[in-house]
């Protein structure tokens, strides 16, 4: 008999592929959302079968509570930094590029005043019960005017140790802008930002692997004691997002932008770009919707390749008319719930803050929720009681994901048509559907 090595051996890569292991099978293989909404299910059942008796898993709920809240502060800084910093010189972009970095601040402040009022009008948040976190007396939560002093912080490095998360992203915004003005020599920090940012958003990720575990003993926990009259608030906070959206879409988008500014039927547009919003809905993901984005705006609307070129990239990473109007959402949604009473000078420190931080928002499941509990922080809400509120909210995040990627899709491409408009660089025959491009 021949020795083993004289055994004629099957050519690499001939064989059938590995089978999957266990965990990529009945774990990582199944996608997150879906994970966690069977958390949830099972920790409604659970809660309604032990009642009280759930409170014994509470302690994971804690800590997947505490991960959320350690993220916030480092997470919003990087975030925001890299974001602002890889705006570039407007300077530099020319008459194009103003254009579209007005147009696209101007959709986003809009969306985030759309859904604090919509979210007042409703207030998904009132009577709501989040678990054992007490409601802030209304004397606690900061006058406006301290709320402007602390904005500046004596020691940067002190105001990111103690969360206070105003300084935190005034230090921000001055360290994004100061990389801009400075321009190439300040490419290494800006690198060093860009890369501290994907590893803590690595994290985020990580910690959204235990999202499923932390879901359910919430879920049994609250259930337990309160039973199901919470979730009445998340079908509200839903309607305020889908009320929220068509708003932006109809007023803003089409009436204002392609109406008003392009002096285009809007009507056309929205048949025109139809096959984008479906795309960005069912997927989820302005990022990966940005191909069929720039066909559409190509081959339906008619837009020209230096606007195309120019405006869309830009907008796949600064467009998020749903995410801001969301975050807005939510942070009314919080303060509802534990008892914030905001002055006006508040509310639109908060629209700011809110925009500013949606800019840097970065295409990960779950990263828009992080960054609220930052938001929040900074009208006086503590990070455990926005931290409570993410991982409430968690479980319905997907289909609300869904819903607020159209905007941001249809924003690309209603500033996209206005900017070709202005620059000229649109056929119109091809807009109006009387010339097909092949």
């Amino acid at each position: 008999m021949a020795d083993a090595d004289q055994l004629p051996h099957a050519p690499i890569g001939s064989g059938p592929p590995p089978r999957p292991g266990f965990v990529s099978r009945y774990w990582t293989g199944i996608a997150l959302w879906k994970r966690i909404f069977a958390a949830l299910i099972l920790g409604v059942i659970a809660g309604l079968v032990f009642g009280e008796a759930m409170e014994s898993l509470k302690w994971m709920g804690d800590l997947f509570i505490r991960l959320i809240r350690m993220l916030v502060a480092p997470l919003v800084l990087v975030v925001v930094v890299a974001g602002l910093a890889n705006l570039g010189d407007p300077r530099r972009l020319g008459t194009i590029g103003l254009r579209t970095l007005g147009l696209y601040l101007l959709t986003t402040i809009i969306a985030v005043f759309i859904g604090l009022a919509i979210a007042s009008i409703i207030q998904p948040g009132l009577g709501v019960t989040l678990g054992d976190v007490a409601a802030m007396p209304p004397s606690e939560t900061p006058s406006f005017g301290q709320q402007l002093i602390e904005i500046v912080p004596l020691n940067p490095v002190a105001a990111l140790a103690e969360t206070k998360m105003l300084s935190i992203i005034f230090t921000a915004i001055l360290v994004g802008v100061g990389c801009i003005l400075v321009g190439p020599p300040a490419r290494p920090l800006v690198d060093l930002f860009e890369a501290a940012s994907a590893v803590f958003l690595k994290l985020v990720t990580v910690v959204m692997e235990l999202a499923p575990f932390g879901v359910f003993a919430l879920m049994a926990f609250a259930v337990g004691n309160d039973g199901l009259g919470a979730f009445v608030s998340i079908l509200k906070v839903g309607l305020c997002v889908v009320i929220g959206v068509t708003v932006q879409l109809v007023l803003t988008h089409g009436l204002f932008l392609v109406r008003g500014l392009a002096g285009l039927n809007p009507v056309r547009f929205f048949r025109n770009v139809s096959e984008a919003m479906l795309m960005g809905f069912s997927t989820a993901s302005s990022s990966a919707t940005l191909p069929v984005v720039m066909q559409v705006a190509d081959r339906r609307l008619g837009i020209g390749k230096p606007v195309v070129s120019t405006v869309l990239p830009l907008g796949a990473s600064m467009s998020m008319d749903g995410t801001a109007m969301y975050m807005a959402i939510l942070s009314m949604f919080t303060i509802q719930a534990f008892g914030v009473d905001l002055s006006l000078g508040q509310i639109i420190l908060l629209a700011f803050v809110t925009m500013t931080v949606a800019l840097g928002t970065a295409p990960i499941p779950g990263s828009s929720l992080f960054l609220v509990a930052g938001i929040l922080a900074t009208v006086g809400v503590s990070l455990e009681q926005a931290a409570l509120v993410v991982a409430f909210v968690l479980p319905f995040d997907r289909p609300l994901d869904m819903i607020r990627t159209v905007p941001n899709v249809t924003s690309d491409l209603s500033v996209a048509t206005v900017v070709a408009v202005k620059e000229q660089e649109i056929d119109l025959a091809v807009f109006r559907g009387e010339k097909v491009l092949a």
